[in-house]
Formats: C-alpha cells, structure tokens, sequence
C-alpha cells in the first residue's frame, strides 16, 4: 500500500520530491489509461527469467512476446524467441 503522503518525519525541502514520486508510484499501481510497452531488438532481449510474466514489444520482429520466467514467447504464434 503507497501512503497518502511523505509523512511527518519527511525533511520539508524533500516533502515536494517524495510526493510526486509517491503520485507517480501510485499512477503505476493503478493505471487510467493503457501504458506504453517496453520495447527493444530481438538481439536485444533482456533475460527471460529476469522478466518473469513481462511483455516486451520486439521491435524488428514487430511482436509482442511475454516472458514465462524461462523464455520470451510471440504472441503471434505461440513460438519461443
């Protein structure tokens, strides 16, 4: 659960940094509106295991995949990257 603000003990110069951070982690908990996927070449594919039940957009394979913890899969075909 994110608090509703810095709280008191927060040092007053850094009341204003903590709270848009605290907005901006609060945004990613609970989105209004699609977000933008993450995207990178097929050489470029960062672990799978490192990104357990993440999507990537494959940018020079122009797929989506997700990440299964073991492998990145398409979404197009169901077939391993």
């Amino acid at each position: 659960m994110i608090p509703a603000d810095p709280g008191p003990g927060a040092p007053p110069a850094l009341r204003p940094l903590l709270a848009a951070m605290l907005d901006a982690l609060r945004a990613l908990e609970a989105p209004s509106a699609p977000m933008p996927a993450a995207a990178c070449l097929r050489a470029e594919l960062p672990p799978a295991a490192a990104w357990p039940w993440r999507m990537i957009l494959v940018r020079d394979l122009g797929v989506l995949a997700h990440s299964d913890g073991v492998r990145w899969i398409r979404h197009d075909t169901g077939q391993e990257i």
